[in-house]
């Protein structure tokens, strides 16, 4: 019998699975469970076995025992009418002490505001770091207004097609993006990969001549926003990015590019000379 040739997802996967296994000190059960963690998006009350089994791509059988023990531990709370779970309190305590912990986040909110209330109706600056395929955003300064981005602290928005992963991944060293990319490209499927390995170049190309990248309509057709980079040079310190962005019609693509584009870049650095590093 021919055995089924496996997606490029699967493939990946399978080869992630099997590079963690020839690693004696890595814990596949735990990656695992966070992987289940993981599945929740800030649209999702709840999820089931099946959704978490569609989303890693695990057995039914794994996803079970692992959606068990987590609600033991009281991360997941069972609903038995539906069969579903919802995160639970204790998921909320690890967030709180993560952000906690980035003491970056204070520093730079005021100056995030700054740059919000400057850029006017509708706009967010927003500070993030990667997590999985995404970047999930750790603060957030919004200008006045009725309209908005409906964007806060946790939401997640494409590592692959946003502004503000495009320039999480140029803060990258050379051979940390290597070992991304590969990632990067399952994730997305081999249709759309030309596509966003040819934004990803671009974005590199703009930050290394201007500080910044542009995204005109690419995350959201009605939106455009400009992102810069943030990497400091303390060990302990994740690779950040910072993004400004709103409504097309307040951020015209003329707008970005001569103006808020290049205060974003010096907002980079005062937050870097704020917390006391040198360079952004």
């Amino acid at each position: 019998m021919r055995k089924r040739k496996l997606s490029l997802n699967e493939d990946v996967a399978l080869r992630d699975e099997e590079d963690s296994a020839s690693d004696r000190q890595f814990v596949v059960a735990l990656q695992r469970g966070l992987d289940i963690l993981r599945c929740f998006r800030p649209t999702d009350i709840a999820l089931g076995n099946q959704d978490f089994a569609e989303r890693t791509r695990l057995p039914k059988a794994t996803v079970s025992r692992l959606t068990y023990t987590l609600s033991k531990l009281g991360y997941l709370v069972y609903n038995e009418a539906s069969g579903n779970y919802r995160m639970g309190v204790p998921v909320l305590g690890l967030g709180y002490a993560c952000l906690a912990g980035l003491k970056i986040k204070d520093t730079a909110q005021p100056i995030m505001q700054e740059l919000a209330d400057f850029a006017g109706d509708g706009v967010l600056v927003s500070l993030g770091g990667r997590d999985a395929m995404s970047m999930i955003y750790i603060a957030c300064a919004r200008s006045s207004g009725v309209v908005s981005l409906q964007l806060n602290v946790g939401s997640r928005i494409s590592l692959a097609r946003s502004g503000m992963g495009w320039a999480y991944l140029h803060a990258l060293t050379a051979m940390e993006r290597e070992a991304l990319t590969p990632q990067i490209a399952a994730h997305v499927g081999p249709e759309r990969w030309p596509g966003v390995r040819g934004a990803m170049e671009t974005a590199h190309r703009e930050i290394a001549a201007n500080g910044f990248c542009t995204n005109f309509g690419t995350w959201n057709a009605q939106v455009n926003s400009v992102a810069v980079p943030l990497r400091l040079p303390q060990p302990d310190m994740p690779v950040l990015s910072l993004n400004c962005g709103g409504p097309a019609y307040i951020l015209s693509q003329e707008r970005l590019i001569r103006d808020i584009g290049p205060r974003l870049v010096d907002l980079a650095r005062r937050i870097a000379s704020a917390s006391g590093y040198t360079g952004a």
